[in-house]
């Protein structure tokens, strides 16, 4: 029995099309309030990659305390991909092997950190947000790209940021993590309101770009040399 009894309101198997219509449905289960266990104990980043030439989901996620930022549990699933490359409709190509690796883990952590976006998103339903109504779990949209909105230039300060709007509405935040590098997109996924988001992102990172949840499981996920973790 799935310790996420949400994860089972929708099958996996969409149309491109189906697949719209239902973050549209779903986009309002979104909380945006502050709603996780303070303080806090524990983070984590998710993230998935691809082998077989995308025939195979890699999703790894990596429980770090905090605020010492030190991996506590780790786990890697691999499982068939279903769903085509779709910008826009990512979570329905990664989120069923997140899923199983959520199951896999000893302790849920207070908030998740995902790798991709939350509410900056065209339908406001990115991965971070999908995970979390799924789940009922704290979550944030960390993006390395820009995806929607409009936003002023970002101070070449660490920790200097600036609001994403769309539409009139503020999607999440442009955040520099570090001097003369790219800056962030930040947004929350659910439970989490947006300047939250930021903050905890900054505390989560140290002297790289990424905060230290995002890169231990980025490079989990993209380790060629890792063939291990739990195949479905």
């Amino acid at each position: 029995m799935s310790r996420f009894p949400n994860s089972q309101v929708h099958r996996w198997d969409l149309t491109p099309e189906q697949a719209i219509d239902l973050q549209l449905q779903l986009r309002d289960q979104v909380r945006l309030v502050d709603d996780f266990a303070q303080p806090l104990q524990t983070v984590a980043g998710v993230d998935a990659a691809f082998e077989d030439d995308g025939a195979t989901t890699r999703a790894a996620i990596v429980i770090l305390n905090f605020p010492a930022l030190q991996p506590v549990e780790k786990t890697l699933v691999r499982r068939p991909t279903n769903f085509p490359y779709i910008p826009g409709l990512l979570s329905f190509r990664e989120i069923p092997a997140v899923l199983a690796a959520l199951e896999q883990l000893q302790q849920l952590p207070d908030v998740l950190l995902c790798d991709g976006m939350g509410i900056m998103h065209p339908r406001r339903f990115g991965i971070a947000a999908h995970l979390g109504v799924l789940t009922d779990l704290p979550t944030i949209g960390v993006g390395k790209s820009y995806l929607c909105g409009t936003h002023e230039p970002v101070p070449n300060q660490q920790g200097a940021w600036v609001p994403v709007y769309d539409a009139g509405e503020q999607i999440g935040a442009v955040v520099r993590t570090r001097v003369g590098t790219n800056p962030l997109y930040i947004s929350p996924g659910h439970r989490v309101s947006i300047s939250t988001a930021v903050d905890l992102v900054l505390g989560c990172t140290t002297k790289y770009r990424l905060p230290e949840t995002t890169r231990h499981a980025d490079q989990l996920s993209k380790d060629k040399a890792n063939n291990g973790g739990i195949q479905l």
